[in-house]
């Protein structure tokens, strides 16, 4: 019995993507251009890379279903999604990308089996494991955003705004206080 399966996946991706939508909410359009240091992304292109994550694994396992990645063109995939994060956008629009892949991503999940996810693709030769489940590999995208919402977060602290995840935790923090 699989405890946690499409229905679940859907559910947390959703929970991640709407504190990644706060945190773009939160900050001010005029910091979507800050780089926190040389050669990293900006506030808006990391908005734009956690948009477009999902679709590598989309394409993988949703329009071509693949069984494995041998012959996989990784390198014009990531030439495309890197051309696509670096268009410049306005907060709204970066907003309304966040919005849209976040659900389109999520209503996907939510359609999958328990035997879709366990079905295993194999890895390109040389790789280490040699296959992975696809519940593995979709979830990885869950994963890469909220490795890069703590960025995010640490961005936020940097122009002078307390996350709001912090700011909830303290407020929980200091209901408790009360009570005792």
């Amino acid at each position: 019995m699989n405890y946690y399966g499409a229905k679940e996946l859907a559910e947390s991706f959703r929970t991640v993507r709407k504190n990644t939508i706060t945190i773009a909410q939160e900050l001010p359009e005029e910091k979507y251009s800050f780089r926190p240091a040389p050669n990293t992304r900006t506030v808006g292109e990391l908005l734009a890379h956690i948009s477009l994550s999902y679709s590598f694994q989309y394409q993988v396992h949703g329009q071509e279903r693949r069984s494995s990645l041998e012959g996989f063109d990784f390198p014009s995939v990531m030439q495309r999604l890197v051309a696509e994060e670096k268009v410049q956008r306005s907060k709204d629009q970066t907003l309304e990308m966040l919005h849209s892949s976040g659900k389109k991503w999520a209503d996907w999940l939510e359609g999958l089996t328990e035997s879709f996810l366990g079905e295993r693709v194999e890895m390109r030769a040389g790789m280490t494991p040699s296959s992975k489940s696809r519940f593995e590999m979709i979830l990885s995208v869950k994963e890469h955003e909220m490795h890069h919402r703590g960025q995010l977060m640490l961005i936020e602290r940097i122009v002078g705004i307390v996350p709001h995840l912090t700011r909830e935790m303290q407020a929980r923090m200091a209901a408790a206080a009360g009570k005792s």
